[in-house]
């Protein structure tokens, strides 16, 4: 299996009408950012309509109102470009299992496969930074002193800071254990190991 760098992919996040595609919640933003050698290079930002009035919940939660979405493109538009904009690279969300659901379901609905593989911040996190209080992407920011802009819960934001804390990992990566030029794979393999195991396996990887 060809290996791939973990400096080079999309950081994406949505925002959606719940928790469930299979329940039938859509995505109502998808914001992402383009990182070539570990330099955010383009961005990806749209609103979509997805076809309903969302609740009062998600209003205040996200800060999108009906009415911004009332003028906003169907999801299916949406998708169809954002399809474009990731071509075939790998793929990186905080708790990407969430993410994954709703890009899957949306890439159903216009027929669309992606080639790249998912990569989860949230678990790799978890496995390199054990000392932080959380790993909330909001206390991982303030943790790792991240740029952010101070919005929470909209998509190109959440995706920017998810986007400045992989890079902040594998620059941890190389100072704390030595690993240069780590690949994409091995970030898959650290989010499977347990917290334990991680730094021996680390040491093991970089020859120490």
């Amino acid at each position: 299996m060809p290996t791939s760098a973990a400096n080079t992919l999309v950081v994406l996040d949505f925002e959606t009408t719940g928790l469930s595609p299979n329940q039938g919640d859509r995505a109502i933003e998808i914001g992402a950012v383009l990182i070539e050698d570990g330099v955010i290079t383009q961005r990806f930002s749209e609103l979509m309509n997805p076809g309903f009035r969302i609740s009062r919940f998600i209003e205040d939660y996200t800060g999108i109102s009906n009415q911004m979405l009332r003028d906003a493109a169907p999801c299916n538009e949406v998708m169809a470009r954002f399809a474009d904009f990731i071509a075939d690279h790998n793929l990186v969300a905080h708790n990407a299992a969430f993410d994954q659901r709703f890009l899957d379901a949306e890439f159903a609905q216009i027929r669309h496969r992606y080639l790249g593989q998912f990569g989860c911040s949230l678990l790799v996190a978890r496995r390199l930074y054990q000392a932080a209080p959380n790993h909330q992407l909001g206390t991982l920011v303030r943790y790792k002193q991240l740029p952010t802009d101070g919005t929470f819960h909209r998509a190109l934001a959440d995706a920017e800071m998810t986007g400045h804390l992989w890079l902040a990992m594998l620059a941890d990566l190389q100072q704390e254990f030595g690993v240069n030029a780590p690949t994409f794979e091995l970030l898959q393999k650290i989010a499977k190991k347990t917290k334990a195991d991680v730094p021996k396996f680390l040491r093991q990887y970089a020859g120490k």
